[in-house]
């Protein structure tokens, strides 16, 4: 098993080799016990990162993990559509008290027409479920028939039900406020501006050497394929010397120019409470410190597949340092997590080419992010 550790500008305060010890000791067993090929990893503290890689990026081709090497964001994609859609609301061209008609008029008088931007970009709209159904056609006519013609099964904002076609149609519905393609506004200015130049909706030619192979239950290798509203939902690659940058920028956002910076901001903003888990733009809210059973509980399988009542906050809660903001996904040979305290200047990003349970994911970061609170 490879293994490396590189540290940015300087160690962190936690010591390299103290950190080396908590991480290998968190991210290890994970590797050996759901047979991982590998795993990448990028700790932030006080603004310095490191970075811990594990394993093969390729087992056909032996390719060992860096911090360098390319991963399938799954869903932690999502967080980028809501910094794009916030990109277009501090521009005034986006309101979250939007219907969806004002861009798509075919969908005016339509049930799902009742829901705002909001409570699509909050899993509010009225229960969309987590996947498009099979016989959805995949193109834009198929996804405009098939809001137009869905059945809501609750008020919009009695319950929150994840839902890629939620997440989906809020960023589409950004992208048409910003008369752009969202692979063009991320590519082309919002990941330049974080200097995030490893991230893409797009691996270029240039890039694909260093794009790692998943590998599914049979252990085969895959990547993903396009599929309607993969962009918005799951479509992001990122390696984790870029990722931890986004992470920096979430926790200090102060240095980027100022539509960024108040974009970021307003992603952190909290809607709706369910259960112990405050929901916002992208990324996932619990109130700081906060204990692994609260952490599991609200990313796991009952919150994601299941109806789950929805609070709104009124006034909405604003941001907060004293908060761990948090966001998981997968693909089919992929998974991630990444979670950062702003308090605390602390931050942490996970990336593996394998699927393994998700309150591993979550116990690995807590047990790592732990340790660096003193």
């Amino acid at each position: 098993m490879a293994l490396a550790i590189a540290a940015c500008c300087c160690t962190p305060v936690a010591g390299a080799a103290d950190l080396q010890s908590v991480v290998d000791q968190a991210i290890k067993p994970i590797m050996k016990e759901y047979d991982v090929p590998g795993i990448a990893v990028a700790v932030t503290v006080d603004g310095k990162a490191s970075y811990f890689s594990y394993g093969m990026a390729s087992r056909q081709e032996h390719t060992p993990v860096t911090e360098n090497t390319l991963f399938e964001l799954g869903s932690v994609s999502k967080t980028f559509t809501a910094t794009m859609a916030a990109y277009a609301l501090v521009q005034g061209k986006l309101s979250l008290d939007d219907h969806p008609s004002r861009y798509v008029p075919k969908l005016k008088g339509s049930a799902l027409d009742q829901a705002t931007v909001l409570n699509f970009g909050t899993y509010t709209a009225g229960g969309l479920p987590q996947q498009f159904p099979d016989d959805v056609a995949n193109n834009e006519q198929g996804i405009l028939d098939y809001f137009g013609h869905f059945k809501p099964k609750a008020a919009p904002g009695e319950v929150r039900v994840y839902s890629n076609p939620s997440l989906g149609i809020f960023g589409h519905l950004a992208s048409l406020a910003l008369k752009a393609d969202q692979a063009d506004v991320l590519e082309q200015q919002i990941l330049p501006k974080l200097g995030m130049s490893s991230t893409y909706v797009r691996v270029p030619d240039s890039a694909a050497s260093r794009y790692a192979w998943g590998y599914n239950a049979a252990n085969q290798p895959v990547r993903m394929g396009s599929e309607l509203f993969s962009v918005q939902t799951y479509g992001v690659r990122s390696s984790s010397a870029d990722l931890i940058r986004y992470v920096q920028a979430n926790i200090d956002p102060s240095h980027l120019d100022a539509t960024l910076r108040r974009a970021i901001e307003a992603t952190h903003v909290g809607y709706y409470q369910i259960g112990g888990m405050v929901q916002g733009l992208g990324w996932e809210q619990y109130a700081y410190p906060v204990s692994l059973a609260t952490l599991q509980a609200g990313n796991s399988a009952k919150m994601s597949r299941d109806a789950n009542p929805a609070k709104l906050l009124s006034p909405p809660k604003p941001a907060s340092d004293a908060t761990w903001y948090n966001k998981t996904g997968a693909t089919r040979g992929f998974n991630a997590y990444v979670a950062f305290v702003p308090q605390k200047k602390i931050g942490i990003v996970i990336l593996a080419n394998r699927n393994y349970p998700g309150e591993e994911r979550i116990k690995a970061a807590h047990t790592i992010l732990s340790s660096l609170q003193d």
